[in-house]
C-alpha cells in the first residue's frame, strides 16, 4: 500500500519514546498502565501523552481504567472498557479515522487484537477481512472460536512474541486484504513453534495446587519457554481464578464472562478485570487477598 504508516509498538508498561515517533500518531489498544509491576500511569502513560502533546491524533482503547474520565471531554481518546467491547478494532470505525485526519505513525499493542486495530486503521476503517472483528473479540476474549486463519496469526504472535519484523509483517498482510499466501505461509511456520510452549504449559499443569476458589501454579522451574495463556485457561478448568507465579511475574486469570473483578480485588487502578499481572514479590500478598476473594455462584 502507498502511503503506509511508521510502525510502533507499545505495551501499559512500555511504549516508545514520544520523540522516536514521527508525526502526528494514533494510538490502538494499548491501555494506560496500572500500579503494576513497577509501571503506573503517572510514570509511564501521562508522560507519554504529554511527550506527543497536539501530534496525538486519537487514542481508542478498551480496557478499564479509573483515569478515562480525565479524558472524557478530550473527543481524541476513545476510551471503553472490556465490557463494553471485548476487542479493540471494532472500534476503529470509518468515522473516528476520518476525524482524526492523517496519521504517520499507527502505534498498537503487540497482540493480534492490536495489530488488526492497526490494519484497520491503515484500510480507513475497514475490516481486513470479512469476519475479522469478530476473530479478535473471540482470541482476546477467549470465548467463541476464531477462524483458522485468525488463530494461525494468534499462535505466530505468541510463538515469537518479541519478533517485531514478524509484526511488520502481519500488519501488512492484514492491511493488504489479508490475500498473501506466501506471507500467510510464513506465520504458518511461526505458529508451528507454539506446539512445544504448549507441551511445556501441559506439563506445568500437572503442579496445579487447588485451594478454594484458587487454581495455583509454580512455574519457576520448567525445561523451557512455555504458553502462559494456555496454562491460565486449564488453571480456569480447575478453579474459578487461576494463578500463575514464576520468577518476575504473578499473573491471575478468569473467565472474561465470569464477573469477576481482579483489578478491584488487588487494589490496581486498571487493566483487564479478569487478566492481571503484578512482580513476583506480590506473591504473598495476592494468594492472602484471593484466598479471602468470594466467588459468586
Amino acid at each position: 500500500m502507498s502511503d503506509f504508516p511508521h510502525l510502533a509498538y507499545g505495551t501499559p508498561r512500555k511504549l516508545p519514546k514520544p520523540d522516536s515517533l514521527p508525526g502526528r500518531v494514533v494510538v490502538l489498544d494499548v491501555a494506560f498502565a496500572a500500579t503494576a509491576g513497577g509501571a503506573s500511569y503517572e510514570k509511564t502513560t501521562l508522560p507519554f501523552i504529554e511527550g506527543l502533546g497536539s501530534r496525538l491524533a486519537m487514542w481508542i482503547d478498551h480496557h478499564d481504567h479509573d483515569r478515562h474520565v480525565d479524558y472524557a471531554d478530550d473527543p481524541r481518546f476513545v476510551l471503553r472498557t472490556k465490557a463494553q467491547h471485548g476487542a479493540c478494532p471494532e472500534m476503529v470505525t470509518p468515522e473516528r479515522v476520518a476525524a482524526a485526519g492523517p496519521v504517520d505513525t499507527v502505534c498498537c499493542h503487540v497482540d493480534f487484537d492490536g495489530l488488526c486495530s492497526a490494519a484497520k486503521w491503515i484500510r480507513g476503517g475497514v475490516e481486513p477481512y470479512e469476519g475479522a472483528d469478530d476473530d479478535a473479540r473471540a482470541i482476546d476474549t477467549r470465548l467463541g472460536e476464531p477462524t483458522e486463519r485468525a488463530r494461525v496469526l494468534d499462535r505466530a504472535l505468541r510463538a515469537r512474541p518479541r519478533d517485531e519484523a514478524l509484526r511488520g509483517l502481519m500488519v501488512r498482510y492484514l492491511s493488504d486484504g489479508a490475500g498473501d499466501g506466501a506471507m500467510y505461509r510464513e506465520f504458518q511456520i511461526a505458529a508451528e513453534a507454539l506446539y512445544a510452549m504448549e507441551r511445556e504449559a501441559k506439563r506445568l499443569s500437572a503442579q496445579y495446587e487447588v485451594r478454594g476458589q484458587l487454581a495455583i501454579c509454580d512455574a519457576r522451574r520448567r525445561d523451557g519457554p512455555y504458553d502462559k495463556t494456555e496454562l491460565l485457561l486449564i488453571g480456569q478448568r480447575l478453579a474459578p481464578i487461576s494463578l500463575v507465579h514464576d520468577a518476575t511475574t504473578v499473573t491471575v486469570a478468569a473467565r472474561f464472562d465470569s464477573g469477576i473483578d481482579l483489578v478491584s480485588a488487588l487494589g490496581l487502578n486498571g487493566g483487564m478485570p479478569t487478566r492481571v499481572s503484578v512482580a513476583a514479590k506480590r506473591l504473598d500478598e495476592v494468594l492472602e487477598v484471593l484466598g479471602r476473594f468470594e466467588v459468586a455462584p
